[in-house]
């Protein structure tokens, strides 16, 4: 009897454990729902996306249209191109042949293109992985959108942007560029004596059973491929053409979410190259002047809510990518859309946070404090480098304010554990007194958190705004294009003049000269460009410290 008792009692433990397991997979099941289908409805273009813990699927749905002419229903079998995420398997081809002791990273590139002009530069494959080479983008080249439906060979790709001047010395700076990744592929090419292509295939995907992945080809039948779209304004429309022979070893490749597992879980079990290899690959890496960047070969460092781990996304015409690993909770999440219309960087990073147990805070949960309790903490806060931020009080809420070029005021939003957050809950204030009764805080991004110390110092004055008659305004209405694939629209409605870029909200631009708008949401300025004949063919958007031409395109 007592032995019965035993196991009456073992199987009641285990149906407990069993149940309280279940109920918060559903839980988290239900958190992830909600994030994602926030933002991808069911009639428009969707997303499949998939999370894995250890390796194995913990949540794995699509939400949206695979095609909204056909009425097709997303799926997660679905393929899509990949845009950049490409470049994690251009720079792991590289390291396989590395450890094969058939090149070595600090090679210099004319030793696999002798013909290579480097302008008298020492350019070497690692400037090329880690986007330090100064080569010219070609993406962001006039030239690049006149030649988006023109197949090419990769040697003539190469041809287009190979005597362009030096953006800056190898290995003195980081930039973005497709161009580097299009050498690496010919280098493949070179020293394999096959296509980078079939190496691809070869040695990748039917190594890893990698069964639904492809070298993207837009003639090819590609069976469940999700069509690409794109938003023009309020209307979503079929994605320009791009012959897939340009992104190449930067852009070309397609797959599913199912195959970007087989394709993580071989990266991070070591199954293609050494860890050794790795490392260089996800850490970052460093510039001549010893400053570190973020971004390694194929990867960049990621954070999400001091978690650590690497990630990267893609961009290419009616697609948008991203993925992320996080190393000590060992989860992947991965997603991929049909449409670069929306930020799926945001959403992934979300849906990751929930699976590490450290949800986003959304400010709808946001709770209501007295005038006293907020404005007790008004005033500025000096942190490291003399950066200053005020916290500043307007009917009813708190407002950050960073001093600095194009400072703007953000609204913080008092959340329930004590903590103030900005309006995507990735940033935080968490405010207190010192022993000494002082203002202090502490203030949280991905970059890490930062000790402030409150001091005695007023505020900038707000900007001043001017009125702009309709008929000028009129004549700024418009698409720009601020590189392949992202694009500016700016809109009139009601007198008011609107910016709303590839992916991202529509905001209100503000003006403080006739040609100078400025976002009150975020610190960014727009200048309307005129030609000599003074039509507006351009504009120059500031923003971060860098001032970005945009062509007029319609």
């Amino acid at each position: 009897m007592k032995f019965l008792q035993k196991n009456y009692l073992i199987s009641l433990v285990y149906v407990c454990i069993l149940t309280l397991f279940t109920a918060q997979a559903q839980t988290i099941e239900k958190e992830i729902d909600a994030i994602v289908s926030s933002m991808y409805t069911q009639n428009e273009p969707g997303i499949s996306i998939l999370v894995a813990k250890n390796g194995k699927p913990v949540y794995r749905k699509a939400f949206g249209k695979a095609s909204l002419e056909l009425d097709v229903t997303m799926k997660p079998e679905n393929v899509f191109e990949l845009g950049s995420i490409t470049k994690q398997f251009t720079a792991v081809a590289i390291l396989m042949l590395e450890e094969q002791e058939k090149l070595a990273i600090g090679d210099e590139i004319t030793k696999y293109i002798p013909d290579y002009p480097t302008q008298g530069k020492k350019i070497t494959i690692h400037h090329l992985l880690n986007h330090t080479s100064g080569i010219k983008s070609y993406t962001g080249m006039e030239s690049f959108r006149k030649l988006a439906r023109t197949d090419m060979s990769p040697i003539e790709l190469i041809d287009v942007f190979k005597n362009e001047p030096m953006d800056f010395d190898p290995g003195t700076a980081f930039r973005y560029n497709n161009s580097g990744y299009i050498l690496l592929g010919h280098i493949i090419e070179v020293i394999t004596e096959n296509t980078y292509e079939n190496f691809i295939e070869k040695h990748i995907f039917k190594k890893l059973g990698m069964n639904s992945s492809y070298y993207g080809k837009m003639k090819e039948l590609i069976k469940n491929r999700a069509s690409g779209y794109q938003k023009e304004e309020s209307n979503f429309a079929n994605a320009d053409y791009l012959s897939l022979t340009l992104p190449y070893a930067a852009g070309s490749l397609m797959s599913t979410v199912d195959d970007l597992l087989k394709w993580q879980n071989a990266i991070s079990g070591n199954v293609l190259i050494k860890r050794s290899s790795l490392e260089k690959a996800i850490r970052g890496s460093v510039l001549d002047n010893g400053e570190n960047i973020e971004y390694g070969y194929g990867w960049r460092k990621a954070s999400i809510r001091a978690s650590e781990g690497y990630a990267h996304g893609g961009g290419i015409f009616g697609y948008t990518t991203y993925g992320v690993f996080l190393e000590k909770e060992n989860v992947y999440v991965i997603g991929l859309t049909n449409c670069n219309c929306k930020n799926v960087r945001d959403i992934v990073k979300k849906v990751a946070a929930v699976a590490i147990g450290k949800p986003i805070p959304d400010k709808k949960d946001a709770i209501t404090l007295s005038e006293d309790s907020l404005k007790k903490w008004i005033g500025a806060y000096e942190f490291e480098e003399k950066i200053i931020r005020h916290i500043i009080y307007k009917e009813g809420k708190l407002f950050s304010l960073k001093e600095g070029t194009n400072s703007r005021e953000f609204e913080i939003y008092p959340m329930k554990d004590g903590s103030f957050i900005f309006d995507d809950g990735t940033i935080s204030y968490n405010f207190s007194l010192t022993n000494k009764g002082e203002r202090q805080t502490i203030f949280t991004s991905d970059q890490g958190s930062f000790i402030g110390k409150g001091i005695d110092k007023a505020p900038l004055t707000e900007r001043k705004t001017i009125t702009v008659s309709p008929d000028i305004l009129k004549q700024y209405v418009g698409k720009y294009e601020l590189q392949p694939n992202f694009i500016i629209y700016i809109t009139l409605e009601e007198n008011s003049l609107f910016a709303q870029a590839t992916g991202q909200p529509k905001f209100e631009v503000f003006a403080e000269t006739e040609r100078l708008f400025f976002l009150k949401v975020v610190p960014a300025e727009i200048t309307f460009n005129q030609n000599e004949r003074g039509k507006v063919d351009s504009l120059t958007l500031n923003q971060g410290g860098k001032q970005m031409p945009a062509k007029r395109i319609e």
